[in-house]
């Protein structure tokens, strides 16, 4: 390989972005990415026919997302998934009433009020973002789980008041035709990329940096590492000088969370009287896993069982077996005896805390370190040696736009130095 103005360590969202925009600069680059394919914490099967996501699906806060623009640029249709589903809850096994949906619904606006309000008063000081929640009603422990567990993958419990608050989703969220995965790789289209090639050693003190791997070795003139926050606290890279102190503390201060997919695939007509885009769940107690369950999106013949934070940690450790077992159980509770049969066998299962090159999902801070995103992201050698990552940001973390921003954040700074 020839020596590059700037090397990107990871082919996700966030290297895809500081690569392109460090082209545009007339800069040149190279891509070394471990797996065998783009698109990092992005990716996709079609064993149920279609493009089931594994990872990322939406376009979070999609008016604020720069991903928007440039899948509307590549002619990739985008729904507006908010406008277009179906919500139904289920109080044990009926469906939730009028009455008590429109309860549903006043609660989760009073939690999230409660939340935004005690972290505004925070000033400097932090706390877990449960003890800011409302607790003791009838549909708090549901909240709690849906904005814990299910969106950011780990509990309230363990999570920074301040971040979360930071972090809060607001506005529509899109859904990019043919998957978030295909989105990234048009967007990948034409760089250079070299898959399987894992760096395992990053020289980075001197006037030059130099990568280590099975690809050989490589010299560049600046780094974006892209790697996710767990693996990188642990040590996947070996780095030469160490890594700050403070800087490896902030990864370990962002820990990724755990979700788990099941996607199954009806092997008949029966759609269990849901029509398309049907998102489900119920209410629960405290201590009760939550499990939503997504039907037909697009009008298609798949559903998508969903549960995050330790529990999906528990169950994904316990093997594919385990956790379509359980979710058959989860169908049967809500739906009715007979409404497993309406599944095939062989569903997707998901395995991210047992991926090598990520362990976990996306990020959370942990009670008092909000401020590790603005240290993992701050400039190291210059700003010839830079992290990014969704982990990075502020505003969209956790998210494939918020990864984007920080790419291209990361590269700017990197350019500068090299200027």
């Amino acid at each position: 390989m020839p020596t590059p103005d700037l090397l990107v360590i990871g082919a996700g969202a966030a290297g895809i972005a500081a690569a392109r925009l460090a082209v545009s600069q007339g800069r040149t680059v190279q891509i070394l990415e471990a797996r065998p394919r783009p698109g990092g914490r992005v990716a996709s099967s079609h064993a149920l026919g279609v493009p089931f996501d594994l990872g990322a699906r939406w376009l979070h806060n999609a008016d604020a997302n720069p991903l928007t623009p440039l899948a509307r640029a590549l002619g990739i249709p985008l729904t507006d998934a908010d406008a277009s589903r179906q919500e139904v809850t289920f109080v044990r096994s009926r469906r939730a009433t009028a009455a008590e949906t429109a309860e549903y619904d006043a609660a989760f606006a009073a939690f999230e009020t409660a939340l935004a309000e005690r972290a505004h008063a925070l000033d400097d000081g932090d706390m877990p973002a449960a003890d800011a929640a409302p607790a003791g009603g009838p549909w708090d422990a549901t909240i709690s789980a849906w904005c814990g567990e299910i969106i950011s993958a780990w509990p309230l419990t363990a999570m920074s008041l301040r971040d979360y608050a930071g972090n809060a989703l607001h506005g529509r969220n899109l859904l990019p035709g043919g998957g978030m995965a295909a989105l990234l790789e048009q967007l990948a289209e034409g760089l250079p990329i070299t898959l399987s090639a894992p760096v395992e050693r990053l020289r980075w003190g001197g006037a030059e940096a130099v990568a280590e791997g099975p690809f050989g070795t490589l010299r560049a003139r600046a780094v974006i590492c892209t790697v996710p926050t767990t693996p990188l606290a642990e040590g996947v890279i070996r780095f030469d000088p160490p890594l700050p102190a403070e800087t490896l503390q902030a990864a370990a201060d962002l820990p990724l969370g755990a979700v788990l997919k099941v996607g199954f695939r009806a092997t008949g007509e029966d759609r269990l009287g849901f029509g398309p885009f049907t998102s489900t769940d119920r209410r629960i107690a405290p201590g009760e896993r939550l499990v939503t369950i997504s039907l037909w999106p697009f009008g298609g013949d798949q559903a998508t069982c969903y549960l995050g934070g330790p529990a999906a940690a528990e169950l994904e450790r316990a093997g594919d077996a385990a956790a379509e077992a359980f979710m058959r159980e989860e169908i049967t509770h809500r739906f009715g005896a007979g409404a497993a049969r309406a599944f095939a066998p062989e569903p997707v299962v998901t395995d991210w805390l047992r991926d090598p090159c990520s362990r976990g999902v996306y990020s959370h801070a942990r009670v008092g370190r909000a401020g590790a995103r603005a240290i993992l992201a701050a400039p190291l050698a210059g700003g010839r040696l830079m992290l990014a990552g969704e982990a990075c940001d502020t505003g969209l973390a956790g998210t494939v736009g918020g990864a984007w921003r920080s790419g291209e954040a990361a590269a700017r700074a990197a350019l500068a130095a090299l200027a």
